[in-house]
């Protein structure tokens, strides 16, 4: 029976991770706000995944086959707004030092186990590439872009100086049915179905122009999967290939709720963050070649998940 760590397991790629690898028999543990599961145990000891000894004893100890790495201190312009030293200080002991407590761990006490480490597209920053694949430069300008990239660089050298199996899986953006409110796909699917319900007339957006290469959640976790099955580690861009924009998202799901999007959404500019002015599309052509993956839904069907999924949620209240 492998087994598997999965940090984040309770986040949207975490539940689909689990569920991916549970059908698959792993013998897994998840570790998601200092709480450590086990899918045989039940609840284990609290861990902090930034306190080394802790987590040496952990991979010590249980030596997983794989180890999946999906914690992140990700801020939207929807949450309560940290000051930019404290977010800083955050994200760098979440998305970059935690991670080197396991890659580190993994080098003194389980060499085989083959790491994966969850980055993403913001790490490319404003970019003369219109389209990016694993040579466009690295060029992050938003705090979890450049923890990200730290992050990025700690597999290289753990990969280059030690012959640790250390992956990384540059994530475009991804939703499903468990996206948080907080994210923009999710406010629109949320907001437009309570205006179909009579509960709100208007969706505020900060612009309708920016494009996204949107995917959906359970092929980019299967991606992520694949990408550890290989005899190499490497780096690979997961994403759909393809951009809509903001406008193309909202248009479609209110034709799906039969409602004309026009007279219920409103432009409030503030809302656009630094990381909303990037338009990013990804090259996936070395992950498909290397293992095969497709992506299984369009961006058509991914509207009909989400809008569906939120309908059916509303219904059993």
């Amino acid at each position: 029976m492998s087994k598997a760590i999965i940090i984040g397991h309770t986040g949207q790629d975490g539940n689909y991770l689990w569920e991916l690898l549970s059908a698959k028999n792993y013998e897994l543990i998840g570790v998601s706000s200092n709480l450590v599961l086990s899918s045989k145990e039940g609840d284990l000891a609290p861990l902090d995944i930034k306190n080394f000894n802790q987590v040496e004893t952990l991979v010590k100890n249980f030596r997983p086959d794989e180890l999946y790495y999906l914690a992140a201190i990700h801020q939207s312009s929807s949450d309560k707004q940290m000051e930019e030293g404290e977010l800083f200080q955050k994200s760098i002991d979440i998305n970059s030092k935690a991670f080197v407590n396991f890659l580190e761990a993994a080098r003194l006490h389980s060499g085989k186990t083959k790491l994966f480490y969850a980055a993403s597209s913001h790490i490319f920053g404003e970019t003369a590439n219109p389209i990016q694949d694993e040579t466009t430069p690295l060029n992050p300008n938003c705090i979890y872009g450049i923890t990200k990239t730290m992050g990025i660089r700690a597999c290289h050298f753990y990969r280059d100086n030690y012959n640790i199996f250390a992956s990384v899986g540059i994530f475009y953006n991804h939703e499903s049915p468990l996206r948080a409110s907080k994210y923009v796909s999710k406010k629109i699917v949320e907001t437009a179905i309570a205006i179909k319900l009579g509960l709100k007339d208007k969706l505020i957006l900060g612009n309708l122009d920016q494009r996204v290469d949107w995917g959906y959640a359970p092929d980019y976790v299967d991606a992520a999967y694949r990408i550890l099955q290989l005899n190499l580690p490497g780096d690979f861009i997961i994403s759909s290939g393809t951009t809509h924009s903001i406008q193309d998202f909202t248009e479609e799901v209110f034709a799906n709720l039969g409602l004309d999007w026009k007279r219920h959404v409103e432009i409030n500019p503030n809302l656009i963050t630094k990381k909303q002015k990037q338009n990013l599309t990804g090259n996936n052509r070395k992950l498909k070649n290397a293992t095969g993956w497709e992506n299984s839904v369009t961006f058509s069907g991914l509207i009909k998940i989400l809008v569906n999924a939120e309908l059916n949620k509303n219904a059993a209240k």
